[in-house]
């Protein structure tokens, strides 16, 4: 069974960057995109990034011009570059994987505050 791991969360100032990175267990045929959510206390799950395997990357307004999403296919790997970080970015941040089947990550917490 397919299973994705996050990791690169931590605590960071305002104004700090982070990266984000899920790899994922074994190779997924056929992935139609890769992507991001993210989930704060107290408020609704929001779609933060997408990379389709055709198409243009898409981005949260919350968040575009700040981060970036990346993937590296050879290493079943997605990115996710974070600048500018604000207090409201903090949230646990889940990486899923669009194929056949849906997979989701467990999620890395990130954290920004002085």
């Amino acid at each position: 069974q397919v299973q994705l791991v996050e990791s690169g969360g931590g605590l960071v100032q305002p104004g700090g960057s982070l990266r984000l990175s899920c790899e994922a267990s074994s190779s997924i045929f056929r992935i139609k995109a890769m992507g991001w959510n993210r989930q704060a206390p107290g408020r609704q799950r929001e779609l933060v990034a997408t990379i389709p395997s055709v198409g243009s990357r898409t981005y949260a307004d919350s968040v575009k011009g700040r981060f970036t999403i990346s993937r590296d296919n050879a290493k079943n790997t997605v990115y996710l570059q974070m600048n500018s970080l604000e207090p409201e970015d903090t949230a646990v941040y889940l990486c899923f994987v669009r194929a056949m089947s849906d997979y989701w990550g467990l999620g890395t917490q990130v954290t920004v505050s002085s």
